[in-house]
């Protein structure tokens, strides 16, 4: 039997804005993810993704319901879980190496006691599995954005999160690039004897089918539908962009997707 790891239960978040009016960003959110799974979140901008994702981090606390991790209600950030964001978030005045290790030492002191030359020697593997060799002095500045993105990935999950939760983290990749921190993440995750759970929030319906055990499909607000993702892994991209599995998938991701929006815009529209 499944291993539930992340249990969300009607969840709800609202802000309010400088005029006091409330904004309901979540309502009645639902969701059961199992130990090792590696769920895709999508929907269009502005849907709360990436706001359902900050309240699994700890990072912003939800008005109503819970999010539990193994059973203990979520009441702020922990190191049972890492991110990955958008912008790569790299301290620029530390190279590649003081990045991880930095990040790895504060992490596992926390756990068990590290020295910092144990950290540098974690970091240096790290950045081995995510091809970064000879680059390991570089500063952020100095690296290409997807090398950047490579050392916040290494950095993430050197620090061995039980969860790792990725915010778009590709998003401003250019396709090429993109294509091959899909399979280099894959990799690492499927290669990871700890099995993680990933939660993985994307606008990209295709990367989600590549990725994904599961889909979560998200309009304003709410989860609309939840997908299995039926295609075996290890997952080759060319095959599996050529795959009945995932022609008819994607088909029911987009008819689910646009037929839906002008439903949704009519629901919440503001007259202006």
């Amino acid at each position: 039997m499944a291993e539930p790891v992340i249990e969300i239960k009607d969840l709800g978040l609202t802000y309010g804005t400088e005029e006091n009016t409330p904004y309901e960003a979540l309502k009645g959110i639902n969701l059961t993810i199992d130990k090792g799974e590696f769920i895709c979140i999508v929907g269009s901008s502005g849907c709360g993704k990436s706001t359902l994702l900050s309240v699994i981090e700890g990072l912003q606390s939800a008005t109503r319901g819970t999010v539990s991790i193994n059973g203990k209600k979520v009441t702020g950030p922990g190191v049972d879980r890492a991110v990955v964001f958008q912008n790569y978030s790299l301290f620029p005045w530390m190279s590649a190496l003081q990045n991880v290790a930095f990040a790895v030492y504060e992490t596992n002191k926390q756990r068990e006691k590290i020295t910092k030359k144990d950290s540098v020697v974690i970091a240096k593997d790290f950045l081995k599995k995510v091809e970064l060799c000879g680059f390991e002095d570089s500063l952020p500045g100095a690296l290409s954005g997807g090398m950047q993105q490579r050392v916040a990935i290494a950095r993430a999950m050197a620090c061995n999160p039980e969860i790792l939760l990725l915010d778009e983290p590709f998003g401003a990749l250019d396709a090429k690039i993109r294509g091959n921190l899909q399979d280099l993440l894959l990799k690492l995750w499927l290669g990871d004897e700890s099995k993680k759970t990933v939660v993985f929030v994307t606008h990209d319906l295709n990367e989600a089918e590549l990725l994904a055990d599961r889909i979560v499909l998200m309009m304003p607000k709410h989860i609309h539908s939840i997908l299995d993702v039926n295609i075996p892994r290890p997952r080759v991209r060319d095959d599996v962009m050529e795959s009945k599995e995932y022609k008819a998938l994607n088909q029911k991701l987009k008819k689910l997707f646009y037929d839906d929006i002008p439903a949704f815009i009519n629901e919440d529209e503001v007259n202006i």
